[in-house]
C-alpha cells in the first residue's frame, strides 16, 4: 500500500523533473555501459551521481581521468566540471530520482545465469528507495528478471510500483569503440512494469536518447535484447561451421562471403573468427536456454550455435598444432605469440575474449605463450583468467623468435606486412591474409 502520496502527485512531479532536467540521475556500475550514460546525461544538463564498488575506478573518474581506452579523459573531465561525482557510498542513491543499474550478468561455471550482481546491488540500494524514484535495469538477463528479482525488493508497505515508485527494463546497446554510433544515436528499447512505469521510463531516456522504442512489458524488453544477440550468435555459429567445412574442401570462406554479400537482398554478411567475445553475444543465448527449460522447452538450435562457437578456440589451436607438425615441431615447448587479446578490433575490452581461451589451451598443452596487443599493454586482473604478461613490442627480430604467431584479433594498429615477412608461421583466424603464402595457415 502507498502511504498516501498517490500516483496523482508522484507521476506528474517526476515527469516534470525529467522535462525540466532537474532530476538527479544515478548510474550504478561505471563500466562500459554505465560510464557512457554518465557522460550523456551530464552533457545534456543533469546532475549525475555514479555509484560503483571499485574504489580505484571511482577515484580515477573523480580525478577527471578515464580508464576505458575509447573514452577520453577530456569527456570525463567535462562531466566532472558539469557536476558529476562518483562514489562508493550507496546512501547517495537516496538523492537520485532515477537509478539506472548497469552491473555484470555473467555465467557461472555450469553456463547458467549468475544474477548475483543484480540481486546484491538491488539489496544494497534497497534502504534508499523512496517515493518519486524510477529504477531501470539495463543488464542483459532472462525474461522475467525485473518482475521476479527487482519488483519484490522494491515494493513494501510504503512503496507501490506504478503508483509512487516506478520500475522499467531498458537493455543496453553499447558497442565499444564503434565510431558510427554513440549512446545518443542508438535507439533505446524501454519496457515498464505498468503503463505509468513505461511513461516514466520513456521520459527518463527521451531526454538523452534520440529515439525511444516503447514495448508492452519488461519481459518483452528483456526478450528483445536476447533476440538481438542470439541472432548474431546463431549466424556467427553458422559461418564458423561453414568455415570448417570450406577449409576441408579447400575453399576460402571469406571469398565466398564477400561474393554472397553482393546480393542486394536476403543476405547479411557475418564473418567467422576464433570464437565469440564481449559481454553479450557469448552469454545471452545461455540466458534464454536456461529460462526456456523452466517452461519445458529445449532450445536446440540456439544451443547448437553456442556449442560451435565455444569450440572455435580449440579449432584454432588445432591449426597451430598442424602447422608446427608440418615444420617438424611439437606444440609442447614451442614459443607462441597471440596477436590481439581484446575481444574485437581496436578496443581494450577483454570480456569473454576467445583470445584468452586460446592462450589457456596453449599453456595447458605445454606451449610458451606471449601476446601482443597495442590496446592492452599489461594483462589485466580478470575474474577467471590469470597471466603475468605484458604486451610484446612487434619487430622483425621479436616476431622471428616465435615458432608460431596467431592472429586472434585484427587490430588496425598491427603492421600486417611486417608480421607476414618476419613470422615463421602465421595462424590467421580473421581472414586478414587473403593471398596464399607458405607461412600462413587459415583458421
Amino acid at each position: 500500500m502507498s502511504n498516501g502520496n498517490s500516483v496523482a502527485g508522484c507521476l506528474p512531479a517526476l515527469l516534470g523533473k525529467f522535462s525540466d532536467r532537474k532530476a538527479v540521475i544515478g548510474v550504478v556500475g561505471l563500466g562500459y555501459v554505465g560510464l557512457p550514460l554518465v557522460l550523456r546525461y551530464s552533457s545534456v544538463g543533469y546532475r549525475v551521481i555514479g555509484l560503483d564498488i571499485d574504489e580505484a575506478k571511482v577515484a580515477r573518474l573523480n580525478a577527471g581521468r578515464s580508464y576505458i581506452e575509447h573514452i577520453s579523459d577530456e569527456k570525463v573531465a567535462a562531466a566532472r566540471d558539469a557536476g558529476f561525482e562518483g562514489t562508493t557510498d550507496f546512501s547517495s542513491a537516496a538523492e537520485c530520482d532515477a537509478l539506472i543499474l548497469c552491473v555484470p550478468t555473467p555465467l557461472n561455471k555450469y553456463r547458467e545465469p549468475d544474477i548475483s550482481y543484480v540481486v546484491n546491488t538491488t539489496e544494497a540500494l534497497r534502504p534508499y528507495f523512496r517515493e518519486g524514484q524510477v529504477i531501470s535495469l539495463e543488464s542483459t538477463t532472462y525474461p522475467g528478471t525485473t518482475e521476479e528479482e527487482l519488483l519484490p525488493r522494491i515494493e513494501n508497505d510504503y512503496l507501490t510500483v506504478g503508483e509512487n515508485i516506478f520500475l522499467v527494463y531498458s537493455p543496453e546497446r553499447e558497442d565499444p569503440g564503434n565510431p558510427d554510433f554513440e549512446t545518443r544515436t542508438i535507439p533505446k528499447v524501454v519496457g515498464g512494469h505498468t503503463p505509468n512505469c513505461l511513461e516514466v521510463g520513456v521520459a527518463l531516456y527521451g531526454q538523452a536518447i534520440d529515439r525511444v522504442v516503447p514495448v508492452s512489458s519488461t519481459k518483452a524488453a528483456e526478450m528483445t535484447k536476447l533476440l538481438e544477440n542470439i541472432h548474431r550468435a546463431v549466424n556467427i555459429g553458422l559461418v564458423n561451421e561453414m568455415k570448417i567445412v570450406a577449409d576441408r574442401m579447400g575453399i576460402d570462406l571469406f571469398e565466398v562471403i564477400d561474393a554472397a554479400a553482393t546480393k542486394p537482398f536476403g543476405f547479411t554478411a557475418y564473418y567467422p573468427g576464433p570464437g565469440l567475445g564481449g559481454h553479450c553475444i557469448p552469454i545471452d543465448p545461455f540466458y534464454l536456454t536456461w529460462k526456456a527449460r523452466e517452461y519445458g522447452l529445449h532450445t536446440r538450435f540456439i544451443e547448437l550455435s553456442g556449442e560451435i562457437n565455444k569450440a572455435m578456440p580449440e579449432y584454432v589451436v588445432g591449426k597451430v598444432m598442424d602447422g608446427l607438425n608440418d615444420a617438424g615441431r611439437a606444440l609442447k615447448g614451442s614459443k607462441v605469440l597471440v596477436l590481439g587479446i581484446a575481444y574485437k578490433k581496436n578496443v581494450d575490452d577483454m570480456r569473454e575474449s576467445p583470445s584468452v581461451e586460446i592462450m589457456e589451451i596453449l599453456e595447458q598443452k605445454g606451449a610458451v605463450v606471449s601476446y601482443s596487443d597495442p590496446h592492452v599493454p599489461v594483462f589485466p586482473e580478470m575474474r577467471e583468467h590469470h597471466f603475468d604478461l605484458s604486451s610484446v613490442e612487434l619487430s622483425e627480430q621479436a616476431l622471428s623468435e616465435y615458432d608460431a604467431v596467431i592472429l586472434a584479433t585484427d587490430h588496425d594498429r598491427f603492421d600486417y606486412d611486417l608480421i607476414k615477412s618476419a613470422a615463421r608461421l602465421i595462424i590467421d583466424s580473421r581472414g586478414k591474409y587473403r593471398e596464399t603464402a607458405a607461412n600462413v595457415i587459415k583458421a
